[in-house]
């Protein structure tokens, strides 16, 4: 069954065409990857699917439903959810306080009860922490829940940014170069982790750089090359596609 169905997404800059009649399918439960040179449109596309930017043309389809004119909240709702570059985090708050924020978009208590602490609000904060609990002892992060993100390696900052976007309970969750500036082991960490997620029923959509990752983790992977798309194929079919090399992965690649 698709999950996010994408038909000739266009997004413009001015003059600038950055993504260009992309589409694209994702089966429920998979982990799909996005690769491309720097400047190819990736984020740009994530942004156009989450409703970051509105694209030009096209039409993106979550779950059956044309979710292409509706705003980023009511996606969230839906079960899409995504974390950004750079662990967008809130550095000065704890790890699970972090987590707890993602929930906002399952919650209902309103001012009042938030003023009053009224019995609504009690019940979700408790449900909150409950669930956020849950998300950091999958994340292998329950030991440093009391931890001020700020205190935490810098790879840890990055799970965490997934933890906040966990705690919205997606049905598909994108990850925006995850593993960015991770060492070998860190990488391997932070993949084991997406791999757990996987396992729990969320369906994974990656942007990364790192090779080693996508290669190692998707089952299916698509290639961006000046905001078009240049091929789409399980790992194998990408790293032996001669497009792929010459446009990316490079000629050394294929040699290794």
């Amino acid at each position: 069954m698709k999950i996010l169905e994408c038909k000739n997404v266009t997004k413009r800059f001015g003059g600038l065409v950055a993504v260009n009649q992309v589409s694209f399918e994702i089966e429920e439960g998979a982990i799909f990857g996005l690769i491309g040179p720097n400047g190819s449109g990736k984020t740009t596309l994530f942004n156009c699917i989450s409703k970051v930017y509105k694209n030009e043309e096209g039409q993106v389809s979550f779950r059956g439903e044309d979710i292409t004119s509706l705003p980023p909240y009511a996606i969230a709702a839906r079960g899409l959810g995504r974390t950004y570059q750079g662990s967008k985090v809130f550095p000065n708050l704890t790890l699970l306080d972090n987590v707890i924020i993602g929930r906002h978009c399952r919650t209902k208590s309103n001012l009042f009860d938030a003023i009053f602490m009224t019995s609504r609000a009690r019940r979700e904060d408790e449900s909150s922490r409950e669930k956020s609990l849950e998300i950091l002892e999958l994340l292998g992060l329950l030991d440093r829940r009391e931890q001020r993100v700020r205190d935490l390696p810098y790879a840890l900052r990055a799970i965490a940014g997934m933890g906040i976007a966990l705690a919205s309970e997606p049905k598909l969750l994108m990850l925006d170069e995850p593993v960015a500036g991770l060492n070998p082991s860190e990488t391997m960490a932070a993949m084991a982790v997406v791999k757990r997620v996987r396992d729990t029923g969320v369906t994974i959509f990656i942007v990364e750089h790192n090779m080693q990752a996508i290669m190692s983790t998707c089952e299916q992977i698509m290639v961006l090359s000046y905001g078009q798309k240049l091929a789409e194929g399980n790992p194998q079919q990408i790293s032996t596609n001669s497009q792929v090399i010459e446009a990316y992965l490079g000629r050394g690649y294929a040699e290794d």
